[in-house]
């Protein structure tokens, strides 16, 4: 063994009962400044980088309802043209008092108008399947990033440069999808208006009337560009003190109780003001810049109403029209009026979507950054670990395993350091753990003991040194019991057999039977009275309705249950069930033999500090419960009662400093002696 050194700061944590952000210790791994929220082309690679999750190939549903939309769009433009020179039509037949000519026209008019109201309809109902979808897939997409490994443990703890990336995976999303879909048929039909109604202008105004209107629009477009690009920024911001905002409500309705106990209503109410003040400055910001931009969309609305009227006058006065009767005159001038206008209206509009671009523009940039994050934390390799050993393994058989099946972990001279300061916790540590081999780790406040655990799970790498990981994770392998347990949402079944993704072992009541049994081993009997049986879908939070000690026993019956299916002899477990766990036990073992569940329980079980809130006796049981199952043991603890449980006591000191001691003997080995 060879001595070594490290400290941790402030112990990290993950667990609801603790979502509080100002007691994380955040690292940022990649140091990088953040790009400023522009419509530029960071923008738009961002953006082109969404738009291929959204439309991932051909046949997409996304694909499909597009072309839909396209469809029923050029149907509806094609009606609109139809409806709009009906008010020229009109001026016809009545100018000629045509009353057949104008029943007909009526009764054409009112079929156009139920059809144009249909087709709109439809419009709209793909669009909203649109952003069902578009939410769906890049939700998805990014939950496939968060949750690859440990990608959302990097992005939460040892990552400070992305803010609320629940909020922008939830809320960010949805209002991008909405927004975007709230375009689309405006954008996706664009094109072939603008082209029709510029044909048909040139044909009822000459030259002068497209170019016209195409000088107007790329000034409002250029106007609107110096107005947008700062709102766009400042709609960035909001949308993070916004998220700090519901965050810190989160905090207080998270964390009532201890600060009820310390009398906070009356600090966090100022400082949950202080969000909000901070929040509502932001927001007048907002509002004071996108004030400009109203004003010139606005006015570039109402003057595109009068260029329409200029456009058309101009071949009136200069004669072009004057061998028309004044009955003609006026239903000409209607049919150009509406072709002008239309085409102004095509470009108004896309003018209009300045505000909606901007808020496109600002999620575009949130959800872009939140993706490149993932990925590149995605990409990120621990060397330590392979790529196969990073999740739960229930169902590998076969196959020969060239690493010894007793070893769970082999460090070789292992540096260990804070990330975010590079100080010193342990230096040179070699140390070997196998089967039947427990090691407990002890040490003051700070000298690294959970951050060993975190190396050995791959949440953290070494500075220096090997470690390598000869088992798997799960029942046949390792399970991690951290100090602060997690419960998800569900019922009593799904937190036992927690983090599996189904019953193990699919073995109908059988499985209820081993459930049962690992609750009254934890000292859980009245849990399933409370819980309403095992599968009643609860409403309530776990945490506010198990004390810390519970939710402590609660993790042992989970890793009570999470057993690999190794086969052993009978006789071994008899031994085992008599010996240790009395009648009950042993008839409970009766029950998994004649259901064919006979095994050993699982190899290797790494807990930190996993009964702080149990007293000595609760303690002292589950301990000796564990060890008697088959369980090797990995513990961080303080209590002197625990030594007895274990095969070598890790002491850190810090610094770098260790000590690795054999318990039977008490003996303190030489430095660079291996375990």
């Amino acid at each position: 063994m060879t001595g070594g050194q490290y400290l941790l700061p402030r112990r990290l944590s993950l667990s609801h009962w603790d979502v509080q952000r100002d007691h994380f210790v955040l690292v940022q791994l990649l140091p990088q400044k953040r790009a400023g929220s522009r419509l530029d082309g960071l923008f738009l690679r961002r953006f082109l980088r969404l738009l291929a999750v959204l439309f991932p190939g051909w046949p997409s549903p996304s694909a499909l309802m597009f072309l839909t939309l396209l469809g029923v769009a050029l149907l509806e433009q094609l009606v609109i043209y139809q409806v709009g020179v009906i008010p020229s039509q009109y001026y016809e037949v009545l100018g000629n008092k045509d009353f057949s000519g104008f029943k007909t026209l009526t009764a054409i008019a009112v079929t156009l108008i139920i059809v144009n109201s249909t087709l709109k309809s439809f419009d709209q109902f793909i669009c909203n399947m649109m952003y069902i979808n578009w939410r769906k897939s890049l939700t998805e997409y990014l939950h496939s990033c968060y949750f690859q490994g440990q990608v959302y443990y990097s992005l939460h703890v040892l990552r400070e440069d992305i803010d609320n990336p629940d909020q922008r995976i939830s809320q960010d999303v949805e209002r991008f999808c909405r927004q975007l879909s709230s375009m689309a048929s405006k954008l996706v039909i664009s094109p072939f208006t603008l082209a029709y109604y510029t044909y048909q202008c040139f044909h009822s105004t000459g030259w002068l009337g497209p170019v016209s209107i195409f000088g107007y629009f790329v000034i409002g477009t250029m106007v609107n560009k110096v107005l947008m690009s700062p709102i766009v920024s400042k709609l960035v911001q909001q949308e993070k003190l916004e998220g700090d905002f519901r965050f810190k409500h989160m905090q207080i309705r998270v964390n009532a109780e201890p600060a009820a106990f310390y009398r906070a209503g009356r600090v966090e109410h100022m400082r949950t003001d202080r969000r909000l003040q901070s929040l509502l400055k932001t927001q007048r910001e907002l509002i004071g810049k996108e004030l400009w931009l109203y004003i010139g969309i606005n006015t570039f609305d109402y003057l595109g109403s009068i260029l329409s009227y200029v456009v058309i006058a101009i071949p009136i006065f200069s004669g072009v029209y004057g061998d028309l009767s004044p009955t003609e005159l006026s239903a000409l001038v209607s049919k150009n009026a509406f072709v002008s206008i239309y085409l102004i209206g095509c470009f108004s509009q896309l003018i209009d979507l300045s505000s909606t671009v901007t808020d496109v523009a600002g999620y575009t940039h949130r959800i872009g950054e939140l993706q490149e994050t993932l990925l590149s934390l995605g990409r990120k390799k621990n060397g330590n670990y392979s790529e196969a050993r990073t999740s739960w393994d229930l169902d590998s058989h076969s196959g020969e395993d060239p690493a010894p099946r007793d070893t769970a972990f082999l460090l070789e001279r292992v540096t260990l350091s804070v990330p975010s300061s590079g100080k010193l916790l342990i230096k040179d540590l070699s140390l070997k753990i196998s089967q039947g081999n427990s090691v407990m780790i002890v040490g003051n406040t700070g000298t690294g003991k959970t951050s060993l655990l975190r190396v050995l799970g791959g949440l953290w790498e070494s500075t220096q040194g090997s470690i390598r990981m000869l088992t798997c994770f799960g029942p046949r392998g390792v399970v991690f019991l951290p100090q602060r347990p997690f419960f998800t949402d569900g019922s009593l079944r799904e937190q036992v057999i927690y983090p599996l993704k189904e019953i193990y072992p699919l073995s109908g009541s059988a499985d209820d039977e081993r459930i049962v049994q690992f609750l009254e081993l934890a000292g859980l009997t009245d849990l399933l009275a409370r819980a309403g049986g095992l599968d009643e879908q609860v409403d309530w939070n776990w945490y506010d309705i198990l004390s810390p000690g519970e939710m402590q026993r609660l993790s042992f019956a989970r890793l009570f249950y999470l057993q690999p299916k190794y086969a052993d002899t009978l006789g071994e477990l008899q031994l085992i069930c008599e010996m240790f766990l009395g009648d009950a036990a042993l008839a409970y073992r009766r029950c998994l033999v004649a259901r064919g569940f006979v095994g050993l329980m699982t190899f290797l079980s790494v807990l930190d500090e996993a009964t702080s809130a149990l007293t000595e006796e609760v303690e002292h049981e589950l301990y000796r419960l564990c060890l008697q199952l088959g369980m090797t043991l990995i513990s961080v603890g303080h209590r002197p009662s625990l030594e007895k449980f274990h095969s070598w006591i890790l002491k850190l000191h810090g610094e770098g400093r260790w000590e690795l001691t054999r318990c039977e003997k008490m003996k303190r080995l030489p430095s660079g002696e291996g375990h």
